[in-house]
């Protein structure tokens, strides 16, 4: 487990400074959430672009409302 933690630090940003060494732990547990809270809204968003994808109610045209589409 502490190699994987040791990935994860890494991959979320570069701790080569001995100064903040005692710091890197909770750099990155800062960082996680940031990352998790960006995952979360990005799903939301998703998740609401694809519910509301060709969402058009019957007898309006796809334009708009007060739209006609004229033939000819």
């Amino acid at each position: 487990m502490k190699k994987i933690w040791r990935i994860w630090k890494y991959s979320l940003g570069s701790f080569s400074d001995e100064r903040t060494k005692p710091y890197d732990n909770y750099v990155a547990a800062i960082r996680s959430i940031i990352f998790v809270s960006y995952l979360v809204t990005n799903c939301f968003i998703i998740s609401g672009v694809i519910r509301h994808w060709n969402n058009v109610p019957q007898g309006e045209s796809p334009v708009g409302r007060g739209h006609r589409l004229e033939s000819g």
